[in-house]
């Protein structure tokens, strides 16, 4: 295949995936998300396939439906960090990137955490920023769930600013070397950080030095009007959730324009879309894989979970693999703890109504319409080039990329797309960086005055 004059590269990362249903757990090849050898072959995988980072979420508390943990929820939630720490001494170049909550966490010993991850792995930490606003999670922490919605993203804020104050502390040249004294800092080459603000108070020196890559990137996965603003102004990668063309687009073209009040560049910014992917000899085949993939994820009691969360209501009452019944969402929201709640859920559930009866379809088929994950469905060369459109089209910088199976599900990306994606000219044959930075196409970060 011939290479191309793209003007532009894309850039990808890997999730782990195991959230809910993402996983296909009935698939024999599926493993386990908590033994290590899951992490490490998915990191390495990625590292094979040249990825600019490893992603990892975050559940702070296990859902519930009804009142009862989901059956299907993932079977245990590793803290990110120290899954991150071991991975950076069996990898060499891949970015790894956390998320941690602002919200139930504190500034000083989340930014120790996240310096020494980044310190360890010389230069490849990233920290995924992420806001808690339900009471539901807060119970399992000392303060509850006292934070109010609209107060999120101004403690959010509060807490980046104070978290690469202490980053930015050290002076590049605090440590010196002697022979009698070996390694020492500086006298007055480490500031101390007085913060007196409205979420929290510091004072007091850091410990750790500014890592080989400046500090930590920053990742942001908001999409209301607060989020994008926030991102704008702090964020070196979006996650964002805009999957099709026309919705990566506005949303690509809106968080850029946002950029420059904020005195910043459209490159200081990276947006990757979460991405899944069916793959095939052909297309037909591999459209033929997306069904049986959708199927498998959403069963019939996910398909009945899913219809509880939106109509707020036990529906298991009603065979999943019949008609929507006539029955309208309850007022209150309550049958979910733990999830992001549905927005506007009457006009979620009349659309989804129209829908089921427009194409006749039965709850289970409704939820796998309503509910689609495979972004990018076809052979390898469609799905290449189809990528490489969304970033020329300016709809994406690049993808974080979810398989469906854990741990081995992005050993078919790796093998047979990467190397076309090469091939075109739109992605690394090698890594000529060694910092996440530098994968990326970040510049150090500025200086905390």
């Amino acid at each position: 295949m011939p290479r191309t004059a793209s003007r532009r590269r894309l850039h990808l990362a890997a999730h782990f995936p195991g959230v809910n249903n993402t996983t296909v757990w009935t698939d024999p090849r599926s493993g386990s998300q908590i033994d290590f050898a899951s992490f490490l072959h998915l990191a390495r995988t990625a590292e094979r396939g040249r990825f600019d980072f490893f992603f990892l979420a975050e559940g702070l508390r296990l859902r519930e439906l009804k009142g009862r943990v989901h059956d299907l929820d993932v079977a245990g939630r590793p803290e990110s960090l120290t899954v991150l720490s071991a991975l950076a001494a069996v990898t060499e170049r891949l970015g790894l990137a956390g998320t941690v909550s602002a919200t139930f966490n504190e500034p000083y010993e989340l930014a120790r955490r996240l310096a020494t991850l980044d310190h360890l792995s010389e230069g490849r930490a990233a920290w995924n920023v992420v806001t808690t606003s339900d009471a539901f999670t807060g119970e399992n922490f000392r303060r509850g769930g006292f934070l109010d919605r609209a107060d999120r993203y101004t403690r959010a804020e509060e807490f980046l600013r104070l978290a690469r104050a202490l980053w930015d502390s050290w002076r590049p040249d605090a440590v010196a070397a002697d022979q009698e004294l070996g390694r020492f800092v500086r006298p007055g080459a480490v500031g101390e950080v007085r913060h007196h603000g409205r979420h929290f108070t510091v004072q007091g020196r850091f410990t750790l030095p500014r890592s080989p890559q400046g500090h930590p990137v920053i990742i942001q996965a908001g999409d209301s009007d607060e989020g994008r603003e926030f991102a704008a102004a702090n964020a070196d990668v979006i996650f964002s959730r805009h999957g099709t063309l026309e919705d990566g687009r506005a949303f690509y073209a809106d968080v850029k324009r946002r950029l420059a009040r904020h005195g910043r560049e459209p490159h200081e910014l990276k947006i990757m879309p979460a991405a899944t992917y069916a793959l095939g000899d052909t297309d037909a085949e591999a459209a033929e894989n997306a069904a049986e993939i959708r199927r498998l994820q959403v069963g019939p009691q996910t398909a009945t979970a899913f219809l509880e969360q939106i109509w707020g209501r036990d529906m298991s009452a009603h065979d999943p693999e019949g008609p929507l019944p006539d029955v309208e969402p309850a007022a209150d929201a309550g049958i979910s703890q733990g999830r992001v709640q549905v927005a506007d859920r009457l006009a979620v559930a009349a659309k989804w109504r129209a829908v089921a009866e427009e194409k006749r379809l039965s709850i289970r088929d409704l939820v796998i319409e309503m509910t689609g994950r495979q972004s990018f469905v076809g052979s390898p060369e469609t799905v290449a080039r189809r990528m490489e459109e969304f970033v020329e089209a300016e709809a994406a910088d690049g993808f974080i990329l979810v398989p469906h199976l854990t741990p081995g599900g992005l050993d078919p990306f790796v093998d047979r797309v990467v190397p076309i994606l090469q091939e075109r000219g739109v992605f690394r044959t090698e890594y000529t960086g060694t910092t996440l930075r530098d994968h990326l196409g970040l510049a150090a970060p500025r200086r905390t005055p």
